[in-house]
């Protein structure tokens, strides 16, 4: 964002929506990916009491870390994209 402290533009405001929507949505994905992937043994298969209430706890402590990891490395990496690392230069070979 250019305008740092001043109003955004419309631009910067439909980037920073379309950004949270996709931090999100991919954030979400990834959860259920990987809840699948740590407790769906114990919901698919006939598993003793201590490895599938194992498994379903893992899952259950994974999923919110990775949703709110995903998030916020998705939202720190477009906010850092927005700022050049050197002011004035079009391009780095410039």
């Amino acid at each position: 964002m250019t305008s740092h402290g001043g109003r955004r533009t419309q631009a910067e405001r439909d980037a920073i929506t379309v950004e949270i929507g996709y931090a999100l949505c991919s954030a979400a994905f990834a959860a259920a990916v990987v809840f699948g992937a740590v407790a769906g043994p114990a919901l698919l298969f006939d598993l003793p009491d201590t490895p599938e209430s194992l498994l379903l706890r893992a899952g259950l402590v994974l999923t919110p870390v990775l949703f709110v990891a995903r998030v916020v490395s998705v939202l720190a990496r477009f906010r850092s994209a927005d700022q050049p690392s050197q002011p004035g230069r079009t391009s780095p070979d410039s």
